[in-house]
């Protein structure tokens, strides 16, 4: 079996920071070679895979503003295409334009929806619904519009995480930082709960940053370590106390709430999305409504058996867990052209 793996360009594959779509789309196609499948990714120039890497750019386009973004995924799009021929299966993690090619090769074509940007964007979805094949990354993120040929969460590599049984006591929140998000609750949180709170995550919003995060940040209670990189993410997500994850949409999963619980971390997030598929109430964390909840979940974390939160991570999250359900759904598909 040849399978071609499309990343998005917008940032390196794997990140070396924020990037989900590049890192899910690693952890797919590292997966897979390590199953001894033949994979091709088609990624930015700079990119790191043990299998064929195939690049029409060589850096991110949200790292180097020489490139227009517009015309590097037109380009990046169509090396695949004009090679699609060559692969079993086309496994898009690009969102919806790759689906616009899909009508005009043979291959087969995987799209994993990582939710939807905008409305705006499913009617492209809605085209090519009967001649591709979707899948999304949690119940909860299923258009009720779209035909859906499995569910796969999002896995992760289990060994890049590291278990602690004995937390330091502070609270985290580790994500982009935009209203979607929950910052500024996550700081309300914190204050309330007389804990310290460390923030990591990109600048996404610069003007919520600055108006409602910055105010606070001190160094002391409240500190901003930036946007941190694989080492640093695993070190503070497992000495964390509990991580904060108090969002304002129906997120379609969240990796850095299963990161935290294979690291032993509970995590206490708004009840939105997916949070009910990936949160076990009262056993890996808790699911809360408004902030005075969040506050009173605080003082119930130690009640929470870390070694649980890693047992679940890694039975149900996993790289191992998500390649066999992709695998699952590439021989479907086979079986059924």
């Amino acid at each position: 079996m040849k399978i071609a793996i499309l990343s998005s360009i917008a940032w390196r594959t794997p990140p070396l920071k924020y990037g989900p779509w590049e890192q899910v789309a690693s952890n797919i196609a590292e997966g897979l070679i390590e199953k001894g499948i033949e994979v091709t990714l088609f990624a930015t120039g700079n990119s790191i895979t043990k299998g064929k890497l195939s690049s029409v750019i060589e850096t991110p386009y949200a790292e180097d503003s020489s490139v227009d973004p517009k015309v590097a995924e037109c380009l990046h799009i169509s090396n695949l295409m004009e090679q699609a021929d060559s692969f079993d299966i086309i496994h898009n993690n690009f969102d919806f334009l790759p689906l616009t090619y899909s009508n005009l090769i043979k291959t087969p074509m995987v799209t994993t929806i990582h939710g939807f940007s905008s409305p705006k964007i499913i009617p492209v979805y809605k085209k090519y619904n009967h001649t591709t094949h979707y899948v999304s990354i949690s119940d909860s993120d299923r258009h009720p519009e779209l035909d859906y040929i499995a569910t796969v969460y999002n896995g992760i590599n289990i060994e890049e995480f590291t278990f602690n049984s004995e937390p330091d006591d502070y609270l985290l929140f580790f994500g982009r930082i935009h209203p979607d998000k929950g910052t500024y609750e996550a700081i309300e949180i914190a204050k309330k709960a007389k804990r310290k709170l460390i923030i990591s995550g990109l600048i996404q919003d610069r003007e919520y940053f600055d108006q409602n995060v910055k105010p606070y940040i001190n160094n002391d209670d409240i500190i901003y370590v930036g946007n941190s990189g694989p080492k640093d993410r695993q070190r503070i997500l497992s000495k964390a106390f509990a991580l904060l994850h108090p969002i304002h949409f129906a997120e379609p999963f969240g990796l850095s709430v299963v990161e935290a619980m294979a690291c032993g971390t509970p995590v206490i997030a708004f009840n939105l999305g997916s949070m009910s598929e990936l949160i076990l109430q009262n056993k890996t964390g808790f699911l809360v409504s408004n902030i005075a909840e969040a506050v009173d979940a605080v003082t119930n974390v130690e009640s929470i058996n870390r070694h649980y939160c890693y047992a679940r991570a890694s039975s149900l999250f996993s790289r191992h867990k998500m390649i066999e359900g992709y695998l699952t759904v590439y021989e479907k598909i086979l079986r059924i052209i």
